[in-house]
């Protein structure tokens, strides 16, 4: 089902009438709705891949990073792995309708609070199509439509995904107007999506620091500020040299263009001879640059001399920037400075040292040897996650199915009257 001609007021609207349908579903039928996408994601791979392959083709010759290109990329595994997300999301428990909350007051009245879904979800994000099926896959089954805003460097796959999805739903019988985009309208179809006040109940940007900045200052449209990830992993005294190498090396290169990958490594002075020289050469072995300060370089060859802006830096790239700390607490007063509060670890066997970190770090997830790839919502078990959010209201750190939902009150009573 491919959208017809529209302006972008028209789509937003469209995707509020379908809001108050989609509101409705059972369980069942919104489980049946996204098995049949992921049913038609897989039989569209070709086509998607093609579509992928155009968008790569033309941010190579615009200059796309190595590191948006990787965040565009998809190939059979990758969609394959799309419609596995999807039939996640499918088998996950049912967000709306939860009773949080009852109590009768005394006049008889009796009072539930519940789940409800917001109605209309929307996303403004960069050369990322996964985050055009999470996202939608997520809306749905919460009980929201979708309006997505998915950046130039992915349009054609992007137009794909969603024409495919739409498509499903028709298919499926139910509104595919619940799943809407304004890529066609550039810049403009983002400045009216963040203006769409009373058509777009809520609005996640996903990308660089400065798109999510420029979403937060200029939206009208309420925000769920999802963080850039100048992300921390201290290693303390007690760091055993196996788990430090491990947990960095994996941290920083199993995908570095992530948000959850590593970018900045703390070691405390009393270990730094014992694990800076063995942790920069397996960085190096694979790959990585290390931007070190001058203990850094001093322990360890072919180092890059750190500047001030690596500590504030998300290098989304095979770099890292490592300096050598006195103690735990100037570890801790170096991410308060520089710390986007997205993901923070710290490697330790000393139960103190772990469990002050564990209560001190402000980030949306705190860690105690573990790597920092593990902030996802999939790894969350959430299927799949509508974004890291780093602020502190309504929902912090992965967002799942449940932070799509808000609540209302339902009063019964028997012919009360308050006196």
């Amino acid at each position: 089902m491919t959208q017809a001609p529209a302006t972008a007021h028209e789509r937003m609207s469209r995707a509020k009438d379908a809001a108050r349908s989609v509101g409705l579903l059972d369980d069942a039928r919104k489980r049946e709705l996204l098995l049949a996408i992921a049913d038609a994601i897989v039989a569209a791979a070709a086509d998607v891949v093609a579509a992928n392959d155009e968008d790569l083709s033309r941010g190579r010759e615009q200059g796309l990073s190595e590191a948006l290109q990787d965040r565009l990329r998809l190939d059979e595994v990758r969609v394959a792995a799309l419609a596995q997300a999807v039939r996640e999301i499918a088998a996950l428990p049912d967000p709306v309708g939860r009773v949080l909350d009852e109590r009768t007051l005394p006049s008889g009245v009796r009072l539930q609070k519940v789940s409800v879904p917001f109605g209309v979800v929307g996303a403004i994000y960069e050369a990322r199509p996964n985050v055009t099926v999470d996202i939608t896959a997520l809306a749905l089954r919460s009980g929201n439509a979708v309006v997505l805003r998915g950046g130039t460097a992915a349009l054609h796959t992007n137009r794909a995904l969603v024409d495919v999805m739409r498509a499903a739903l028709e298919s499926a019988g139910a509104d595919g107007e619940a799943v809407q985009t304004v890529d066609d309208f550039g810049r403009e179809g983002a400045r009216e999506l963040m203006q769409a006040r009373g058509l777009i109940d809520v609005l996640v940007p996903r990308g660089s620091a400065q798109l999510i900045e420029t979403v937060v200052t200029e939206s009208s449209v309420p925000v769920i500020e999802t963080g850039a990830g100048v992300v921390h992993i201290v290693l303390d005294a007690s760091a055993p040299l196996d788990w430090a190498r491990d947990i960095v090396v994996n941290a920083k290169v199993q995908r570095p263009s992530v948000c959850n990958a590593v970018e900045t490594v703390l070691v405390h002075r009393d270990a730094a001879s014992r694990l800076v020289g063995p942790v920069v050469g397996a960085l190096q072995d694979a790959g990585v640059t290390v931007h070190g300060d001058e203990q850094v370089a001093s322990l360890a060859a072919h180092v890059v001399a750190a500047t001030e802006e690596d500590w504030s830096l998300e290098h989304l790239s095979l770099d890292l920037s490592m300096r050598v700390v006195d103690d735990l607490d100037e570890a801790l007063a170096h991410i308060r400075r520089y710390s986007t509060h997205h993901t923070e670890s710290i490697i330790t066997t000393d139960d103190a040292s772990a469990e002050r970190f564990l209560a001190e770090v402000d980030s949306a997830v705190v860690m105690a040897n573990a790597s920092t790839r593990f902030t996802d919502g999939g790894e969350f078990g959430f299927g799949a996650e509508v974004g890291i959010s780093t602020q502190k209201l309504h929902a912090r750190g992965p967002m799942g199915l449940a932070e799509l939902t808000s609540t209302k009150w339902l009063a019964r009573g028997t012919g009360q009257v308050r006196g």
